[in-house]
């Protein structure tokens, strides 16, 4: 006995409740995602400042910035930031959730307190980070100053030699928190009897991290790469309240200068491109990564 044809309409008839329960997220989704985008993809085309009307120049903004120095400044340091920004909070993570994960008393407290800095305000962030670097009464000077190390003092905020450092220090220290715990949630699930095995025939700590619980974090490992490479390329708020893009545009990002075209400058159309050129950077940047995560999973 043939069954009759799968018509669209049937087809819809028999998913309704599906297509229904997707529908608010789709709504929602297309709201506050894709018609902003698409707004900001107009917008890159214009030269509107926001008061004007809106005339259409096509791809000029995106040939200014090709010739714009300070885009490709903002762009080094975002380069730097992504960099270091994600190797270090993704060590310094892994190191203590390996730690915590050996049966530590008090793991609770622990990630609570190392947790602790992701739930706060950047703007919180950035005044206590502030104060901790103030050349006159911060902690850091005042501490080198008291273990003998007075010559290491200075206004690290305010020199163009090691603003940019300090800044990512500091959203180091905010972002370790996570890295922490959903590492040590990735742990979890580690095969407890492969590092036994591995143990009987003769590996070392290393070995065994290296060959046996990498390879089973793996995944959460990426996931947390990628959430830390996307926000190294549009990472504004820390920024903005400690140096807001100075000394001399030292600590200038992409976002920065963005908001600086586009708020301060009214340059709407160009700053609508630069934050074209964030995206593009991110989805690349993701892209290549798990590309190369994929590749390395299909030769092991």
């Amino acid at each position: 006995m043939e069954l009759a044809p799968t018509t669209p309409q049937r087809s819809f008839m028999r998913h309704r409740a599906g297509y229904f329960f997707v529908l608010p997220a789709l709504v929602m989704y297309a709201i506050f995602f894709i018609y902003p985008f698409l707004s900001s993809v107009y917008l890159s085309m214009t030269d509107w400042d926001g008061v004007k009307p809106m005339n259409f120049v096509g791809l000029s903004n995106y040939q200014k910035l090709l010739g714009d120095p300070l885009m490709w400044v903002s762009l080094g340091h975002n380069l730097i930031w992504v960099i270091i920004g994600t190797i270090a909070p993704i060590a310094i993570g892994l190191l203590l959730a390996v730690l915590l994960w050996g049966r530590t008393r008090g793991q609770l407290i622990f990630r609570t307190i190392y947790f602790m800095p992701v739930v706060m305000s950047a703007v919180v962030v950035g005044i206590i980070w502030g104060w901790i670097y103030n050349p006159i009464f911060g902690f850091l000077n005042r501490f080198l100053t008291a273990v003998g190390l007075e010559g290491l003092a200075r206004g690290w905020l305010g020199e163009t030699n090691t603003a940019l450092f300090a800044v990512l220090a500091a959203a180091i220290w905010q972002h370790v928190g996570f890295c922490v715990v959903i590492l040590f949630a990735g742990l979890q699930k580690v095969d407890i009897e492969l590092i036994d095995a591995a143990r009987i025939d003769g590996a070392n700590s290393w070995q065994r991290f290296l060959n046996v619980i990498l390879p089973q974090i793996r995944h959460v490992l990426t996931m947390v790469t990628v959430f830390t490479v996307i926000g190294g390329f549009n990472v504004f708020d820390i920024v903005f309240v400690l140096t807001r893009g100075g000394p001399a545009n030292a600590t200038e990002l992409i976002a920065t200068y963005t908001y600086r075209k586009s708020f301060s400058e009214n340059q709407v159309g160009y700053g609508s491109a630069l934050s074209m050129v964030m995206t593009v950077l991110a989805l690349a940047a993701t892209i290549i990564f798990m590309r190369i995560r994929s590749r390395g999973e299909e030769l092991e």
